[in-house]
């Protein structure tokens, strides 16, 4: 072969080269890594962003509960590796964030069982249990994900109290747990019932605007400036309804900001002294609320808050500094009792509903700015199933 024949046949290979790597048949790029798989995402429970490829299995409503039929709502999924899977240890349990329920919640969609979903969320724990929460996109395996954009945090993570607050409470369980929660929780700074308007600005301050605050029940976002009496003003609710033990607004359980809240003036007479529960009708100017004759249902995004909030008071006022003995069970009929029901619902608001960012930097205000004790079951949500079962 002539120079200039061997030297034509090297042009021509590397001409060839060049169109590979411009037409993409390069090595992918590190960015592009692939989905973790359950048995992967169930070692990784870090807190950190992942995506997890998995077949749809059914819906936990337990720890150790997954359902595959008669699903009671949108809020959860579980992924496995199998699409026949059926030991729960070996699936991950995923927090079907608001925006996704009407697309990818079992309620709305059981022909989603069996299908292979990929999902980006935070992975960590879901009902106790190995699990993606905070979830920010969705995807059928092969189609484009459907994806959210969630606003970064207006403050701090709290901090790790386990090491110098709750330091005498790690490692108890049940009653001695409750009782050593009792003891850490119950010094407080205590606030007058005009106090708490201006604690409730601060606590409950919409993250997307420091001029307004965040409704509970109705999740409005309202100024500050109009807590009052009037119509379409906001006023303070009593998450455990002051009658429940005939409390009353005295300084003290009626003026502890912990299960104070803002609300319309129209919607908190509805929920009333109500406890709470499933189902109902739909309730007037609260949108995704649900009340009967005696009980009341918040929408999702709250209810876990709602929860938290009444076993933190039933932990702190224990009968023990001249307060009533405040108690959760299973009624929705306790009248005036020093009781608020319903504990199976809301052992199970607890675990769908985990606390989010708004929940903890309203228990990080009120430790630092108000009365300087903190709600551990924002904390530790794990210490209601350790208490209650």
């Amino acid at each position: 072969m002539s120079i200039r024949r061997k030297f034509g046949w090297n042009v021509l290979a590397m001409a060839t080269l060049v169109a590979a790597v411009a037409f993409g048949t390069q090595a992918p790029s590190a960015g592009a890594a692939a989905p973790l798989t359950v048995a992967q995402a169930i070692a990784q429970q870090t807190g950190a962003t992942g995506t997890v490829r998995g077949y749809v299995v059914g819906q936990p409503t337990a720890t150790s509960t997954v359902i595959r039929s008669n699903f009671p709502n949108d809020y959860a999924l579980a992924l496995a590796d199998s699409a026949g899977e059926t030991g729960t240890t070996r699936m991950i349990y995923v927090q079907i964030a608001t925006g996704f329920r009407a697309s990818y919640g079992l309620q709305s969609n059981p022909g989603l069982l069996g299908k292979q979903l990929d999902v980006t969320g935070k992975l960590s724990a879901y009902f106790s249990h190995p699990g993606l929460t905070t979830t920010t996109a969705f995807a059928l395996v092969g189609t484009t994900p459907t994806t959210t954009t969630t606003a970064p945090p207006t403050t701090t993570t709290p901090g790790d109290y386990d090491g110098t607050y709750y330091r005498t409470a790690i490692g108890k369980t049940g009653q001695q747990l409750k009782d050593e929660l009792n003891r850490i929780i119950t010094p407080h700074t205590k606030l007058s019932y005009d106090q708490v308007w201006n604690a409730l600005k601060a606590t409950d301050q919409d993250p997307a605007n420091s001029n307004n605050v965040i409704l509970l029940y109705s999740g409005r976002s309202q100024s500050k400036s109009t807590n009052g009496g009037g119509v379409n003003d906001w006023n303070r609710e009593h998450v455990w309804a002051k009658s429940h033990g005939d409390f009353g607004t005295a300084t003290g359980p009626g003026t502890d900001v912990h299960h104070l809240r803002p609300e319309d003036v129209t919607v908190n007479p509805n929920r009333g002294n109500k406890d709470f529960d499933l189902g109902g009708s739909p309730a007037a100017e609260c949108q995704d609320c649900f009340t009967d004759a005696d009980s009341w249902e918040p929408r999702d995004t709250v209810k876990g808050d709602v929860a938290r909030m009444i076993f933190y008071m039933a932990v702190r006022y224990a009968g023990t500094d001249g307060w009533p003995d405040l108690e959760v069970n299973n009624s929705v009929n306790n009248g005036s009792a020093p009781y608020i029901g319903k504990l199976t619902v809301l052992r199970q608001w607890n675990l769908q509903d985990p606390p989010d960012t708004f929940e903890k930097r309203r228990n990080q205000v009120i430790y630092d700015q108000f009365q300087h004790n903190r709600n551990p079951f924002i904390d530790h949500p794990e210490w209601v199933t350790s208490i209650w079962g």
